[in-house]
């Protein structure tokens, strides 16, 4: 068995520095070989691409843009009238995607529109999703990049994310039909949501793109005090052979230099 392969969420550690090419060489010092961000478009892409370059980091996933995120947007992808904003965001990410030589893109859906039941349109808004993960799939096959699409748990983090279970991704994903498109599995937002991992892990993993990993309920390190036992998960991951890559999406308690023995461990363990 493989040894799993972790890259650093530099929008989530490495945050005692301001800048996101700054956190790229503070991911390298760290022992990271890959990172990966929510956002970097407020960050120069050639000061991006320099540190890339210096440090030898792969870059392995970004988000499309968020939209207006004063008007409350979290995604465009299954908002029913946003369709030529959604395609935009798309162009905007697949320029620093790249430039960066990033091969994944998360396809953010977005957030039920205020005001609105989810029952009631919920059929229009995945029909809509449906509709730009296609276009999205043809445009990134040609750049040989997978898109992603990302549950996020509606009882904790963002209650109006349109997107919330594996069940619901996976219904889409075989909707859509293509093979660069795939699923992100946050355990964190998982767990939230079903539990049930062992199950939903080994069901949905020849659907599975992307892993990140955060303690429950607290989000911080996966070795801190909460409700999932890492060392099991991670023999699960490897037991399944999963190939791609884990993102340490969490908040440090501490210092994020502090808090990475665990993977410090993991590496030690698998020279």
């Amino acid at each position: 068995m493989a040894p799993l392969r972790f890259c650093a969420n530099i929008s989530w550690l490495f945050t005692e520095l301001p800048d996101f090419s700054q956190r790229i060489y503070a991911a390298s010092s760290a022992g990271f070989q890959a990172v990966e961000a929510a956002w970097l478009y407020d960050s120069e892409l050639h000061e991006l691409q320099r540190a890339k370059e210096a440090t030898g980091v792969e870059v392995v996933l970004i988000n499309t843009p968020p939209g207006d995120v004063k008007a409350g947007d979290l995604g465009l992808g299954a908002v029913p009238g946003r369709e030529a904003e959604f395609r935009q965001s798309l162009d905007l990410a697949l320029k620093y995607a790249k430039t960066l030589d990033c091969k994944r893109i998360h396809l953010m859906a977005g957030r039920v529109p205020v005001g609105s039941q989810r029952t009631a349109v919920a059929k229009e808004m995945e029909a809509v999703f449906v509709q730009n993960l296609n276009y999205a799939a043809d445009i990134l096959s040609k750049e040989g990049i997978t898109g992603l699409i990302e549950p996020i748990n509606t009882k904790v983090t963002d209650p109006r994310y349109f997107l919330d279970s594996p069940h619901q991704a996976a219904v889409i994903l075989e909707k859509v039909g293509k093979p660069n498109i795939k699923l992100q599995m946050d355990i964190f937002h998982w767990q939230i949501m079903d539990g049930n991992l062992t199950q939903n892990i080994s069901k949905y993993i020849p659907l599975i793109g992307h892993v990140q990993i955060a303690q429950v309920p607290g989000r911080n390190e996966p070795d801190s005090n909460g409700e999932l036992n890492y060392s099991y998960l991670f023999n699960t991951l490897e037991n399944l052979d999963y190939q791609g890559y884990i993102g340490c999406e969490y908040k440090p308690l501490g210092s994020t230099r502090d808090g990475l023995g665990w993977i410090k461990d993991y590496w030690t363990r698998n020279k």
